[in-house]
């Protein structure tokens, strides 16, 4: 099933495989080629212990083609430049009462993660998080999450970058959202606040992106047959109207009713809501992972403040325009490049306020460099 069309549409996603258990937890993302619609990867599956002519005949295969993937990838690592990140970011309270989303960028945490450099030379973190029912689970997952995480990166020598990584992040988000909820459930009377978590984990030129909810991470690729700017969707959004996340809810003894869980939470992931846990509500994360390549431009990631007035491919094409405005003056000596990312995130933010969006509205944009 093709994952991605020109102009993606944010909803679309991959059904989990028959006998997997529950839904992917890590995806694949179109290939390096190009903007155009791609085929999504297949995992690679854990093969037990084979016998029999035939079995050792395709071991030999697949060690052989082993082999020749490592030289690949080892040859593509070092005639390949990292490209460069650098998160810009600009926020509106909109009409709510206060500002409960909250934002992260660090656009080089290499030295804090230590990991092994023979593998990794290179490792930067985004994340937005839109709180609901107070500020408190999407401040905690600002200041927490990160730090979790590079406690728990690899540091060592890793058999595979990839399933470590993928690991990684699934331990950060489940003692992130644990360590929440027992500092939640000790206050008196306890804190009901939620979260969700849009993260981008750049290792060297492979993002991963963990989500939890209903904000978005969308890449900014030029597809150089048609010309045009595509706008692929790298995350998956997860409200309790989708079949999986339904399932999962009514299984634990919760519904959906009024497309929210209990008739009240409109996300069915998140960080948080202890009051809802119970009911199907989780904080295990999709994971995808996708590849830069030279006609990437730039990632968005943004809360659904945003994209309840504008669609991935306009707040793309919105922010392009913006960084093709050479009216845009640099400040302080400040680089025009800089100045016209800023803007851009300060024009769409603005812009989604005024298109009558009532909710917090956070834009961040990640730069990728050359």
């Amino acid at each position: 099933m093709d994952l991605f069309g020109d102009l993606p549409e944010p909803e679309r996603s991959p059904r989990p495989a028959a006998g997997s258990g529950g839904p992917l937890l890590f995806d694949d993302l179109p290939p390096a080629s190009s903007g155009d619609a791609g085929s999504l990867d297949a995992s690679p599956s854990q093969t037990g212990k084979n016998e029999g002519k035939g079995a050792k005949r395709k071991t030999s295969e697949e060690e052989k083609n082993g082999s020749e993937e490592l030289v690949e990838k080892k040859v593509c690592k070092a005639s390949s430049a990292i490209f460069g990140l650098k998160g810009y970011v600009a926020e509106r309270k909109g009409e709510r009462e206060e500002m409960q989303d909250a934002h992260v960028i660090l656009n080089d945490i290499t030295e804090e993660c230590r990991p092994p450099s023979s593998l990794i030379t290179r490792v930067s973190y985004f994340a937005v998080f839109d709180g609901h029912g107070g500020i408190r689970a999407s401040k905690f997952a600002a200041q927490n999450l990160h730090q979790n995480l590079i406690r728990k990166f690899p540091k060592g020598d890793v058999i595979s970058v990839e399933k470590t990584v993928k690991r990684c992040l699934l331990d950060t988000f489940k003692h992130t959202d644990e360590e929440f909820l027992k500092q939640a459930s000790s206050q008196k009377p306890a804190w009901k606040d939620g979260s969700t978590a849009t993260c981008v984990l750049a290792v060297d030129n492979t993002l991963y992106i963990a989500n939890l909810g209903d904000s978005r991470a969308i890449l900014c690729r030029y597809n150089e047959e048609s010309q045009k700017h595509a706008a692929l969707s790298l995350s998956k959004e997860h409200n309790p109207t989708q079949y999986e996340e339904r399932m999962r809810i009514q299984k634990a003894g919760g519904n959906v009713r009024d497309g929210r869980v209990l008739g009240v939470l409109e996300v069915s992931r998140s960080i948080g809501d202890g009051q809802y846990k119970r009911c199907g509500v989780t904080s295990v994360p999709d994971i995808r992972r996708c590849q830069l390549t030279p006609n990437d431009r730039f990632i968005l990631l943004a809360c659904d403040g945003l994209f309840k007035v504008f669609t991935p491919e306009e707040a793309v094409h919105f922010i392009l325009s913006c960084l093709e405005d050479e009216k845009i003056q640099s400040r302080e000596g400040k680089p025009a490049v800089d100045a016209r990312y800023e803007a851009a995130c300060n024009r769409l933010a603005t812009k989604a306020v005024q298109r009558g969006s009532a909710d917090n509205v956070t834009v961040m944009v990640v730069r990728i460099g050359r």
